[in-house]
């Protein structure tokens, strides 16, 4: 009998003791962790105005029916570090500068608006800034913001992008 109590070991060398101690410690830190997410910024996503964009919704659809009135579309390509845009369609007069807005999907701090200026007629030049690889949304309006095109971008491009008027969404029911 005292063989026994001679060989009783402390708790803190049972296996036992700190597998019932780790369980609850790790939960304990996966929370905190979630809470220093969660409260490390705001979500990008969510717009705080989500209200008024969504009443505006009308003035974006009317711009893109503009642009398919005038049959615009436009062909964008990069050569070195050089963006060049080539505007087509029924337009009375071409605008002096256009505005390519380059949408990150998911990190507004990502996105860029590039200022492209007239070289030619139908043509515009600007200097491509740093992007990350991956997809992108575009946005082509003149300063004026009467019409608009848009198209996808997979960078690193290596070839041209064609955007074109956004096809209104049809209803899901008749």
């Amino acid at each position: 009998m005292t063989d026994i109590l001679d060989k009783k070991r402390h708790w803190w060398r049972e296996p036992m003791v700190w597998l019932i101690i780790a369980l609850p410690l790790a939960a304990v830190i996966g929370g905190l962790i979630t809470v220093w997410i969660a409260a490390r910024g705001s979500d990008p996503l969510v717009a705080e105005d989500y209200y008024k964009q969504g009443l505006v919704i009308h003035q974006v659809l009317e711009r893109d029916a503009r642009a398919a009135a005038l049959n615009l579309s436009a062909e964008l390509r990069v050569d070195g570090g050089s963006l060049e845009v080539r505007l087509t369609g029924r337009l009375d007069a071409y605008p002096d500068r256009l505005t390519l807005n380059v949408i990150h999907p998911t990190r507004s701090e990502a996105d860029r608006a590039i200022t492209l200026s007239a070289s030619d007629q139908g043509f515009y030049r600007a200097q491509l800034p740093d992007l990350d690889s991956g997809q992108r949304r575009l946005l082509l309006e003149p300063e004026d913001r009467a019409w608009r095109l848009t198209g996808r971008w997979t960078g690193p491009v290596s070839g041209p992008t064609l955007m074109r008027p956004a096809k209104p969404d049809t209803p899901p029911h008749p």
